[in-house]
C-alpha cells in the first residue's frame, strides 16, 4: 500500500481544476516507479523521496510543474526549463508531460542515483555577494541584522540582494530593503515561510 501524505491528499484538493489531474497523475506514477517512496511537504510544494530527495510537483494560478531533484545527471545540462520551475514546463494538462514510459524511466534513474548515494557535484567557483552601498547602509543602522547578515551562507545573501536589488521602482526596493533587514535581524532567509 503506496504511504501517501495527507497534507498532499489537500494541496491537490485546493489546486485549480486544470492541475489536479496533472499532479494526481504524477503522484500515482511516482508511486508506482517506487513503491518505497515516501511523501512530504517542503517549500510549501508535495516532494516524493527514497533515500534523498527524487522529485516535486506544484501547482500554480494558471500551470503546474514537475521537477526532478538530481535534473542535470538525468537529463544532463541544460535540464531547466527556461519559463518555468522543473524540466517540462508550463504544465497545463496531461498532454504537457511525457508519455508515461519516459517519465517512469527518468523516476527509475532518480531512484538509481539515490539508492548508489550518488551526489551532485558541488560547484567550485565561489561567486562573490556583491551587495550594494545602500544596502549596507541599512545593515549597519541595525546592528543586529549586521551580525546576522554576516553569518548568512553566501546563497542566503544572494537572494536577500537580488530581491532588493531586482524592484522595478524604487518604493518597492524601499519597501522590500525594510522587510529585509527585519528578517534578516530575526535571524530568517528570504523564504523562511517556507521552510
Amino acid at each position: 500500500m503506496p504511504k501517501k501524505d495527507p497534507r498532499i491528499d489537500a494541496y491537490i484538493a485546493n489546486a485549480a481544476e486544470f492541475a489536479k489531474p496533472i499532479l494526481n497523475h504524477t503522484r500515482k506514477l511516482v508511486h508506482a516507479a517506487c513503491p518505497d517512496v515516501t511523501e512530504t511537504m517542503k517549500w510549501g510544494m508535495p516532494f516524493f523521496e527514497h533515500k534523498g530527495t527524487l522529485c516535486g510537483m506544484a501547482a500554480f494560478k494558471e500551470h503546474a510543474a514537475f521537477m526532478f531533484w538530481r535534473s542535470k545527471m538525468i537529463f544532463g545540462k541544460g535540464s531547466t526549463h527556461a519559463n518555468a520551475m522543473g524540466q517540462f514546463g508550463r504544465l497545463r494538462s496531461l498532454a504537457d508531460l511525457p508519455g508515461d514510459k519516459l517519465l517512469t524511466s527518468y523516476l527509475r534513474k532518480a531512484v538509481e542515483l539515490n539508492e548508489a548515494g550518488v551526489k551532485t557535484p558541488r560547484s567550485k567557483s565561489k561567486v562573490k555577494v556583491t551587495v550594494p552601498d545602500y544596502f549596507l547602509a541599512a545593515l549597519k543602522k541595525n546592528k543586529k541584522a549586521l551580525a546576522a547578515f554576516e553569518k548568512l551562507s553566501p546563497s542566503c545573501k544572494r537572494e536577500y540582494v537580488q530581491w532588493v536589488t531586482e524592484a522595478k521602482r524604487e518604493e518597492t526596493r524601499v519597501k522590500r530593503l525594510t522587510t529585509a533587514i527585519t528578517w534578516i535581524a530575526k535571524g530568517k532567509s528570504l523564504n523562511w515561510k517556507y521552510e
